[in-house]
Order: C-alpha cells, then structure tokens, then sequence
C-alpha cells in the first residue's frame, strides 16, 4: 500500500511544473503547433533597430538578437515592412533577477503613420511590482480608440526567464489570437460589436525593451532599479507571414490583398482552418483563463460603469 501511495505521488508530482513565486501548476493541454506551419527567418532578414543600436547584439549570423535596458537607453526592433493579416511570432527568453518597471513588448502597431487613428495588438510582458516574476498581458485598439483599454492580464505556467517561449499574434478578418506555446491566452471575434475598434489597417511588428516605471508600476511606485541591470532578453525563431507591403507604399495601399489572387499568395492566415478556433485550441484557451487569468477589463467595474460593448457579446 505504502509502495501504491508512493508511486502515485510520484506520477502527481509528474504532472506539475513549478513556476518563480507562485508554486506548482498543472501542465498545459496539448495543442495544434501553429508555429510550426510557416517558415523561420533571420531577425536581420525581417526586422530592422528601431533605437538603443548600441543596445542589440545580434546573435548566430542574425537568427538571434539580445535587445537590452540599461541606465544609457532601452532598445527596440522594427519590421522592415508593414503587414495587413497575418500571422507573427517570436521566441522570447526574459531578463532574471528583480525587474520591476521592466517591460518587454512584442506588438503590432501603425502610430507612426496614424497618429490620431491608430490600430495596435500588444503582447507586453511585465516585470512584476513585488515578486520576481513576470506578468503577461494583451491588449488591442483600433481606430484610435486608446481611452478604452482592453487589457487582460494572466500569470504564465513556466517560468519565462529560464528557457525561450513563443509568443504570437494570429490576426485576420475572423479573429485576433493571442497564443503562448501555441496555446490560445486570448481570442478577439471579430463581429459587430467590436467592429468600430478592430483593427483594420497595415501594421508593423515590434519588439522593444524599455522602462515603464511611471506606467506599469503605479506612478513610479515600484521603479526600475539599475542595481540589476542590464536586463537582457534574448529573442529568436522570427515568423512572419502575411499580406506585406513595403514602407514606401501608401499608407492605406492594401492593393495587395486584394481578391485578385489567391488566398495563399495574400493571406495565409485567412483560410477555414484559422477562422474559428479547434476544440483543442479552446480547451487550452479554456484552461489558460481559468487557472491563470488574473484581470479582465469586461470585469473592472470600478473602471467602467458602463461595460464596452464587446464585453457582452463574445
């Protein structure tokens, strides 16, 4: 019998992964491996320094970059073409040690050429206020519609600082998905009530380190303290597929993705197969904000009196 409890405690244990601060969590489901239906490409191949040079030291002939926040400057990539759809993900490996204030941000966005009407889709990874761990949250505008922010904010299953994980953004005319390991953390439907603020033109991909301390810890609260710096992330396994279009092109010059070919030359994304999520991508999704989910705004009440109008239609 002794010898029974034992083994059981064993397989138990075998089941759980253990996470900085927080304990043991039970293994994620399996999922479709998205990331691995479309090519890796270099990171000089595809993204291009966005500030802080001196701050990125590419890695393994450009396949890899460190981007890094130190006292001189943060740093940051730049896709070298915009995107309209698609399909974008990276490899990220997170600074160690206390790094409140520290944020890494993997995003989309078109405030260069839409200042005043601008469409973003953020990942931004937080370093924690009090504990050492990191915060994963997702947020989306479109249209300008910055005064109403719709974040999320969940607690990662692994600890990010140890290995590289995948974060990426699967974007189309059905459906914004926000997927970590592949594993659905969020999903934007795009209908009618949401339609007014989806995101709705060409984007750039980016991916910058910097010091958010007057904005991710409570006025300054919790500042970014150099005495651990510098703080390194490295990033890597680049994809990038979708209706691109060189920087030079009009701004709203969505020609391209136009029906006039097919819908694999445009949109690789667009297809039956990525318009809805499979059963196993919602049980992951299912699974992920219901053990790990910390924060809604369809659930801040203190912050809006009246929900926005997607809250009670997805």
């Amino acid at each position: 019998m002794a010898y029974f409890l034992l083994f059981c405690h064993v397989i138990f244990i075998g089941l759980l992964s253990s996470v900085s601060s927080r304990g043991p969590v039970y293994r994620p489901p399996s999922v479709e491996q998205l990331t691995n239906r479309f090519p890796r490409i270099p990171i000089t191949q595809g993204m291009s320094t966005l500030f802080g040079s001196s701050n990125i030291h590419l890695k393994g002939n450009g396949s890899y970059a460190d981007i890094i926040l130190d006292k001189t400057s943060g740093s940051g990539l730049v896709s070298k073409n915009t995107y309209y759809h698609g399909f974008f993900s990276a490899a990220i490996k997170l600074p160690m040690g206390f790094t409140s204030g520290v944020v890494l941000a993997f995003y989309m966005s078109n405030a260069d050429v839409f200042p005043h009407n601008h469409d973003e889709i953020d990942f931004e990874l937080l370093g924690h206020e009090k504990r050492r761990q990191w915060v994963l949250q997702t947020n989306m505008y479109g249209n300008g519609s910055v005064k109403t922010g719709r974040e999320e904010k969940v607690y990662l299953w692994f600890d990010p600082t140890q290995q590289f994980h995948q974060y990426t953004i699967l974007w189309n005319n059905h459906h914004i998905v926000f997927l970590v390991d592949n594993i659905p953390v969020r999903e934007v439907i795009h209908n009618q009530a949401v339609s007014s603020v989806y995101p709705s033109k060409p984007m750039s991909l980016y991916a910058t380190i910097w010091d958010a301390s007057e904005w991710a810890t409570k006025g300054g609260k919790y500042p970014v303290n150099y005495k651990y710096a510098p703080f390194v992330a490295s990033m890597g396994e680049l994809e990038m597929v979708g209706c691109s279009m060189q920087k030079t092109s009009s701004p709203m010059a969505t020609a391209g993705c136009s029906t006039n070919a097919t819908v694999s030359s445009l949109d690789p994304v667009e297809g039956k197969e990525y318009a809805t999520l499979s059963k196993q991508q919602m049980a992951g999704l299912n699974w992920v904000r219901r053990k790990h989910m910390f924060y809604s705004y369809c659930k801040d009440t203190s912050r809006y009196k009246m929900m926005p109008a997607e809250c009670g239609a997805q």
